[in-house]
This record gives C-alpha cells, sequence and structure tokens, in this order.
C-alpha cells in the first residue's frame, strides 16, 4: 500500500480540520447572539417593567420609579396639563401649544443643571416640539396630540404581532430579565403572559378608540384631559396589574 505523500493531509485530519474550523466560527456566532441577549435584557432593566424582576414582590415605590418620581410626574402631566388650561381660556393655538414647549425647554435645562439624566426631558421635549410644529403649521389645536396617536398605533401593532408570532411581548421581557428563556413551555407562565399582553393591546386600543374621535370631531379640550386621565394613571394601574399576575405564576413555579 502507499502511503499518504508528504505534505498531504490525510481524509482523517482534513475532517478533524474542518470540524475544528466550525467550531471556531460557531463561537463568535455564540457570543454575538449573547452580546445581543444581554443588551435586550439591559433594555428590559430599563424599562418601567424591568423595575421589579418577575417573582419579587411589586412596591410602591418601585411604582413611584417606573412613573419617574416626582420629576417624571412634573414632566409627563404639566406640559398637557398647560395645554389644557391655557386652550381653555384663550381658545387660541399659538400659546396653548408653545407654553408647554418653553416648559419642556425648561426641564431640559434643570437636568442638565443639576447633572441629571437628560434624556427622558430631551426625548419630551422632542415629542412636545413636533407636535406644536403640527399644530402651528396646520393651525388646528388637535394636531398637537398626532403622535401620540401614532406612538400607540405602533405600540399596538407592536404587541399583536408578538401575539400572532405567539411570542406575547411581556413574556419575551420577563423572560429577558429572569433568563427564563423556556417559559413558553410552561402552560401556566405562557397563559398568564398572554393574557398581560393582551391587557396592554387593550390600554393602547382604548386610548385610540376614546381619543381619536375627539381628535375627528376637533374637541382639542376634551382631547387634552382625556389624555391626562389615560396617560400615566391608567399606564401605572396597568404595569401594578401586570407585575401582580407576573410574580404569581413566577413565584408559584419557583416555590
Amino acid at each position: 500500500m502507499t502511503g499518504t505523500p508528504t505534505g498531504a493531509e490525510s481524509p482523517g485530519e482534513r475532517d478533524c480540520d474542518d470540524a475544528g474550523l466550525d467550531r471556531t466560527s460557531a463561537a463568535p456566532d455564540r457570543d454575538e447572539r449573547e452580546q445581543v441577549r444581554e443588551a435586550l435584557a439591559a433594555a428590559a432593566r430599563q424599562s418601567g417593567f424591568g423595575l421589579v424582576t418577575p417573582g419579587e414582590r411589586p412596591t410602591a415605590h418601585a411604582l413611584w420609579a417606573a412613573v419617574g418620581g416626582v420629576r417624571g410626574l412634573l414632566e409627563s402631566l404639566l406640559p398637557g396639563f398647560l395645554f389644557l388650561i391655557v386652550f381653555t381660556i384663550t381658545g387660541e393655538v399659538a400659546p396653548s401649544v408653545l407654553i408647554p414647549a418653553a416648559v419642556a425647554v425648561l426641564f431640559v435645562v434643570v437636568r442638565a443643571v443639576t447633572r441629571s439624566p437628560i434624556l427622558p426631558a430631551v426625548v419630551g421635549l422632542v415629542g412636545i416640539a413636533l407636535s406644536a410644529g403640527l399644530a402651528l403649521i396646520t393651525g388646528r389645536a388637535e394636531e398637537n396630540f398626532v403622535l401620540g396617536f401614532v406612538i400607540n398605533a405602533v405600540w399596538l401593532v407592536a404587541l399583536l404581532v408578538s401575539l400572532v408570532a405567539r411570542r406575547p411581548l411581556v413574556g419575551v421581557i420577563a423572560g429577558l430579565l429572569t433568563g427564563d428563556h423556556d417559559w413558553r413551555g410552561d402552560p401556566a407562565k405562557r397563559a398568564v403572559l398572554t393574557v398581560t399582553t393582551w391587557l396592554w393591546v387593550g390600554m393602547f386600543a382604548l386610548r385610540l378608540g376614546v381619543q381619536v374621535p375627539l381628535y375627528m370631531s376637533s374637541q382639542a379640550a376634551a382631547l387634552a384631559a382625556t389624555k391626562l386621565i389615560m396617560g400615566v394613571p391608567l399606564y401605572a394601574a396597568l404595569l401594578w396589574v401586570t407585575w401582580l399576575m407576573v410574580r404569581a405564576v413566577y413565584a408559584r413555579r419557583a416555590a
């Protein structure tokens, strides 16, 4: 029998080399997946839902933090409240949208001076400025609320897509927070996380169902009032219910 020529690889050596290459190429893929998963988990922890890990008992302090505390409430509610007051008194578009915009600028300045996280105030300012611009360009106070409709619609579609894909968004977030990537295999968890996702669908659908008809009928003051009521208060109430439902199923499974 003739041996393998010098410098040539045997079939066995080639198979070993190929296997080694496969393992080497697979390792970066796993690392990239882990990095993406860690980034998504970090983003989930920064959300209001992430302030209470599934299975833990929610507290009033956590809920207060989820709405941003005193500063967060002021930044969320005061611009809309000022719009309602000024528009009710004057009936004029310009002061009704420019005064809240000026207050939003003040919020950014205060955060910058106090060296607090500035991004929430900047995001709020951008949203208020865009809304004010639409109202000023069209001369219709109702246009001040169009951006809010878009945001609610985007969330509604994203939640519905997650349900159609059988990966309810609340479950995805809970899995990222706990590292429980097999929650879909647990019927109790899957059921609770699906129901809580439907509750959030209901909230966004309710906002649109109530506010869009007011927009269509040019009732800017009523629209501003309902937006205040269906904003932070409704969000906080639903967040608390979500925490309790998710905690119940995760605590029972951990026991």
